[in-house]
């Protein structure tokens, strides 16, 4: 049998002690009736468990672990997480029946952001569509699957989708890498009603020799007032992977000094054991990160990037 070092073990009882903490913390701002901060996760995928009603897409196999919209309130109910906005996850390809059926029967818990085809001709349509007729509050492109591939990034052909964009009131999340973010700023100048909330530090390498240049494509989207940045991936995006990601810090620092700390958010990506499936830090990691461990942040700027800034963007509760 394995022995137990003291230091795994102070580990393990300092995570469930902060998860207890969390809990009653929450429970105890509920009981008493005053308001509360609000707790937002801005990047959560769930996928469906009954596959008959919600297929995934072709030649995707089912995760050996759900991520079920259950299981997510479950856990949001456990650790004070008041709302989150639902990315469409790739199995489920461009059907985004499953998280309009999320939003649909949690519509104050839960914002939805879909999938469309960027390069289907009738995509400002299919913008069109999830919106009105399902309440999504944008959608979610992903350039970083289009490498050598992504001239509609900022083809006047789709224009048509951003204008389509800002008459509905429109989101939009780019899961892209920083060398396709000079494309992205075309388009924004174009376009400078339509927010846009940037991934995972635009997936930049900080393992190169000098990430700065690859980096400053990101930091030059700060002058537009309308582009937003989430504070996520940083266990995938450190060279050390080791928590609190110490040497993320300075790159997250200089996102800091460049969007200012109403235009940061939080967000995470998987539920409860998948978060271990997909070699992702626990929940109550992913929490201390911005509460505790980074530490150029104030208390004010914690609260903000927890959430405020979320709520107000996405028009949660009360925001």
């Amino acid at each position: 049998m394995p022995r137990t070092t003291s230091s795994t073990t102070r580990r393990s009882f300092l995570k469930t002690t902060a998860a207890a903490s969390l809990t009653m913390a929450s429970v105890a701002a509920r009981a008493d009736g005053k308001s509360k901060t609000p707790v937002v996760d801005t990047h959560m995928h769930v996928w469906a468990a009954d596959l008959k009603m919600f297929p995934f897409a072709r030649k995707m196999k089912a995760p050996k672990i759900p991520a079920t919209v259950e299981l997510l309130n479950a856990e949001m109910d456990q650790f004070g997480i008041d709302y989150c906005v639902l990315v469409q996850v790739i199995y489920h390809g461009w059907d985004n029946s499953y998280v309009a059926e999320c939003i649909k029967r949690f519509p104050d818990r839960f914002r939805g952001h879909g999938l469309i085809d960027p390069e289907d001709p009738n995509v400002a349509d299919k913008l069109d569509y999830w919106m009105r007729e399902h309440q999504f509050a944008g959608m979610r492109f992903s350039p970083v699957y289009y490498r050598g591939k992504d001239d509609w990034l900022n083809a006047r052909s789709r224009d048509p989708l951003w204008e389509k964009a800002a008459e509905l009131g429109a989101i939009f999340n780019m899961f892209i890498a920083s060398q396709q973010l000079p494309k992205l700023d075309e388009m924004i100048a174009r376009h400078p009603t339509v927010p846009v909330v940037i991934d995972h530090l635009a997936n930049t390498d900080f393992t190169v020799a000098d990430p700065s240049v690859e980096f400053g494509k990101l930091l030059a989207l700060a002058k537009y007032p309308q582009v937003y940045c989430k504070v996520s991936e940083l266990n995938i995006r450190s060279p050390s992977k080791k928590f609190p990601y110490k040497d993320t810090w300075p790159w997250v620092e200089r996102m800091y000094d460049a969007f200012g700390p109403d235009r940061l958010m939080w967000g995470t990506g998987f539920p409860g054991a998948t978060r271990a499936q997909d070699r992702r830090p626990p929940l109550t990691d992913e929490l201390a990160l911005i509460r505790e461990e980074i530490p150029f942040f104030s208390d004010e700027d914690r609260q903000k990037i927890m959430g405020i800034n979320a709520a107000k963007l996405w028009k949660f509760g009360n925001a």
